[in-house]
């Protein structure tokens, strides 16, 4: 058996068997060429049926970059918009210490918002998102550093709807789904039972199966710049290889490369457009790949790793908050595999 293939089965395996995941999706490529998958446990629950490479999974976070930074790029490319718009360009009536914040910063994650609030504690009608967060006060000046934020890329996709007077979802079909072939991904998922388990709800003590995770997406009915899309490995395989690939007939490697660019430097995060990029304290690559790698994760348990200069690519789908969140086991168990995987493949010379 392939040598990446085999250990790809062992790893996935070895996770579950320590308690890191109930179930995983995962595959490691090349640009254009997948060099191993595996699958391990059942969905939607254990004792279901095996997981394949078309059960979905909630991706929590990366929905941010497979949903409104490829709208943004996509439509950067087409020049129908400007990273230097201002929230006022799309918001006129936004308090004054918000309304100057760029799309730029946005996507960085330097635009100075909170990391994350509830929504639901805060309004009673989703209608009143954006003027909830813009209400908020800000924690930290606009530009100053680095500071992941949920609350940032909901207000994004509220400044996108807007623009172009269609739902996120819609967006995302027309520039990202349909342009990419990605015809099983998508928000608010109609077969629930090819959807991976995510935690149990603390009140009925059912899992969440087909149900968006995180709960400022669940409270705008499943759609939200911050989360909500649900991917099968087979897609997220074709989406990273596109990546893979700078941008592979879907975007210009022009404006796929000044996404990736590491634009905040000596932070304790490093960022891109959307992208996390390696190189940062603890980040979730590892300190065993190249600085210049670049993906993002998702709370649930998913992740996507892309090597700019080889074309190596992991993309790792798990549930590991199920049946609750209380499980970091998986997080020294991503950074290993990065680590492993890509030095085998660098030695491998496949």
């Amino acid at each position: 058996m392939d040598r990446m293939q085999a250990y790809l089965e062992d790893k996935l395996k070895q996770g579950r068997m320590e308690g890191r995941f109930p179930s995983a999706a995962c595959a490691i490529g090349c640009r254009d060429r997948v060099l191993a998958r595996a699958f391990t446990g059942e969905a939607p629950e254990p004792g279901g049926r095996p997981v394949d490479e078309n059960t979905l999974y909630d991706m929590a976070s990366l929905s941010k970059v497979i949903g409104p930074t490829m709208i943004v790029l996509r439509l950067l490319a087409e020049n129908r918009l400007s990273l230097d718009e201002r929230v006022r360009d799309f918001f006129p009536d936004a308090p004054a210490d918000k309304a100057d914040i760029t799309q730029l910063m946005l996507l960085t994650h330097t635009a100075g918002f909170e990391p994350s609030f509830r929504l639901d504690q805060r309004i009673s009608d989703p209608a009143d998102t954006a003027a909830c967060i813009l209400a908020a006060p800000l924690a930290e000046k606009p530009g100053v550093r680095a500071m992941y934020s949920c609350m940032g890329f909901i207000l994004l996709a509220k400044m996108l709807e807007r623009r172009f007077q269609k739902p996120l979802d819609t967006l995302a079909k027309e520039q990202v789904f349909t342009p990419i072939a990605l015809t099983q991904t998508g928000y608010c998922p109609d077969d629930s039972a090819r959807c991976a388990a995510t935690e149990k709800d603390p009140v009925s003590g059912l899992p969440y199966i087909g149900v968006v995770h995180d709960e400022n997406a669940r409270f705008q009915g499943g759609v939200s710049g911050n989360a909500g899309i649900f991917m099968p490995l087979k897609e997220g395989v074709r989406f990273a290889s596109m990546l893979a690939q700078m941008g592979s007939g879907y975007l210009p490697e022009a404006i796929l490369r000044n996404a990736i660019r590491n634009r905040t430097p000596g932070q304790d995060q490093h960022r891109g457009l959307g992208f996390q990029i390696a190189g940062s304290p603890d980040c979730f690559f590892s300190d065993r790949v190249p600085p210049d790698c670049f993906g993002h994760t998702g709370f649930t348990g998913t992740s996507m790793m892309i090597d700019p200069a080889t074309g190596f690519y992991v993309v790792l789908l798990t549930n590991r908050v199920y049946p609750t969140r209380d499980n970091p086991g998986l997080f020294p168990f991503r950074r290993q595999l990065h680590a492993e995987a890509y030095h085998l493949f660098m030695d491998g010379k496949i």
